[in-house]
């Protein structure tokens, strides 16, 4: 059974094509999630929010992160309150790691390898987080970075945009 939206897809388009200027590609489905993840090799997995620390944090992190020299085979999100079965999907793959949005996880040849949760996100900044990632990305990742271009990256200009904003359906 497919679990409604709680928040407009259509509002929280920005947000999501964020990750998308990077190359990070949205899954939808539980089975798109499995597909991801189970494939040999590695796979950042987003989980993205509308809440500030997302769009402080989380986002541009990833997005720096992603200017790293090594980077994962695999670029993902989902968007939690918004395709909500693909999030339940990505969590169950996360065990003992507690529900929380934003999150972020990559996975090599199918199991967590570093997990940054909403309280560690929390506690950093965008420059953090992206350090965070490349250490993890440098230890597990061997595919070439960055995921775009350097002069392309320059161009993007993040949304800061927080949940109270986001109508709820």
């Amino acid at each position: 059974m497919a679990l409604s939206p709680i928040y407009d897809p259509e509002a929280v388009k920005p947000m999501e094509e964020e990750l998308h200027r990077v190359g990070v590609k949205s899954l939808r489905t539980p089975e798109e999630v499995d597909q991801a993840i189970s494939q040999a090799g590695t796979a950042l997995v987003v989980i993205n929010s509308v809440c500030g620390c997302a769009a402080g944090g989380a986002r541009p992190g990833v997005m720096l992160a992603l200017q790293c020299e090594r980077i994962p085979n695999r670029l993902a999100t989902v968007f939690a309150g918004v395709n909500r079965d693909a999030v339940e999907q990505a969590r169950s793959h996360m065990p003992g790691v507690m529900p929380s949005s934003p999150c972020i996880a990559l996975f090599k040849n199918g199991v967590p390898v570093h997990v940054l949760e909403r309280r560690h996100i929390e506690m950093m900044d965008a420059s953090s987080v992206a350090e965070h990632l490349c250490q993890a990305f440098l230890e597990h990742c061997e595919a070439p970075g960055p995921s775009i271009p350097a002069e392309e990256f320059k161009r993007i200009i993040p949304v800061n945009q927080c949940g109270s904003n986001i109508p709820l359906m």
